[in-house]
């Protein structure tokens, strides 16, 4: 599609800006961690073509946007969907999106990945006057350093631990419970250019649980197969891919949900601690009426996929705002934010848990 060269208050940038935009983006460590790392990957390895945009008055204003914000597009629309960064401390530029007009259709849905849960609360402001938004929440837990007195025990002799090839792409991508907004096609890069692990059952070669950095610099959600959990492959994946994560510069963190201590509790044994709170958006205008607003098809590009029903909270224009930790009543791991569906009845829900739970939970 056509991109457009500068919106009413963005302007795109060229390639050569970017490392000096990682520079500025350094001085809102660790707010701006998720949009650092994104654009290091895409410096380092070139993980997807992402379109970067910034205030025209940037560094001054230092809001920055890229497009899309993952990797599966409605209608093939990178402009539906958007990552943002602006640090707290200078949280009303955000509110130059509310006429930025060129580079978003606000009479479109919208999609938006984790964000820091002062700009969503900040679009909220405005959105919320002519359309509902949808959230669930999840808190970023950082690794500045490893702990490595944690002593794990090895793994039994029946289970092996190793790198992710490309014969594994499908099978990951199956597990991975947020594929209705990442294509395969992101899954196979991940796998050629980062650090992905699995752990195999040493005698049929079956995949049993797996992990992997992502584009956007954090660990992709752990995956375990609901035949392999407590078995304590969670945390050995978990240990092995953050060192490999910090051997590449890059500094680990994830996304756990409020709630899920099983995650938590993880990952705080291995040195993660919390740095702030996130939440990822889907953004309905009231006016819209379209049928091909409903889940997302991997390869027809044409839908938005639901939130997960019984966790989203939806805002709108007479609702109070959401308080971080509150109405998450159900919680399965990691980034599992698709694995239920908003159209599905309670016993479909709980039938569905047995096939699509992240594992963290169950594989202590």
């Amino acid at each position: 599609m056509e991109i457009i060269p500068e919106g009413k208050h963005f302007r795109l940038v060229h390639e050569s800006e970017l490392p000096e935009i990682l520079v500025t983006l350094e001085r809102y460590l660790p707010e701006s961690l998720k949009f650092h790392q994104t654009i290091k990957t895409y410096l380092n390895d070139r993980i997807w073509d992402f379109k970067f945009y910034v205030a025209k008055d940037w560094p001054d204003k230092p809001i920055i946007l890229h497009f899309p914000g993952c990797t599966l597009a409605p209608h093939n629309n990178i402009y539906q969907t958007l990552g943002i960064f602006c640090p707290s401390a200078h949280i009303e530029h955000v509110d130059m999106m509310r006429t930025e007009d060129v580079l978003i259709d606000w009479q479109k849905p919208m999609y938006l990945n984790f964000t820091h849960i002062a700009i969503m609360n900040r679009l909220d402001d405005f959105y919320s006057k002519f359309g509902v938004m949808e959230r669930l929440s999840g808190d970023i837990y950082v690794c500045n350093k490893l702990n490595a007195d944690l002593e794990l025990e090895p793994l039994p002799e029946d289970a092996e631990m190793r790198l992710l090839t490309l014969d594994n792409v499908h099978g990951i991508h199956d597990l991975y419970p947020a594929n209705e907004i990442e294509c395969v096609q992101l899954f196979d890069i991940l796998v050629r250019k980062l650090p992905g692990l699995g752990i195999f059952r040493k005698d049929t070669g079956e995949l049993a649980a797996w992990m992997v950095h992502s584009y956007y610099g954090a660990m992709f959600s752990m995956q375990t197969r609901p035949d392999f959990r407590r078995m304590g492959y969670g945390i050995r994946l978990a240990k092995s891919l953050t060192q490999l994560v910090i051997e590449r510069g890059y500094t680990p963190f994830v996304v756990i949900r409020p709630g899920n201590d099983a995650s938590r509790n993880l990952y705080t044994k291995l040195g993660y601690e919390k740095a702030f709170e996130t939440c990822r958006v889907r953004m309905t205008p009231d006016c819209y009426e379209d049928s091909t607003v409903g889940t997302i098809g991997n390869t027809s590009y044409g839908k938005f996929p639901p939130l997960p029903q019984g966790e989203c909270v939806v805002v709108t224009k007479l609702a109070p705002k959401h308080v971080p930790g509150e109405s998450q009543t159900v919680d399965e791991g990691i980034e599992d934010m698709l694995a239920e569906k908003c159209d599905i009845s309670g016993d479909e829900a709980r039938e569905r848990k047995t096939t699509t739970d992240e594992g963290i939970g169950e594989d202590k």
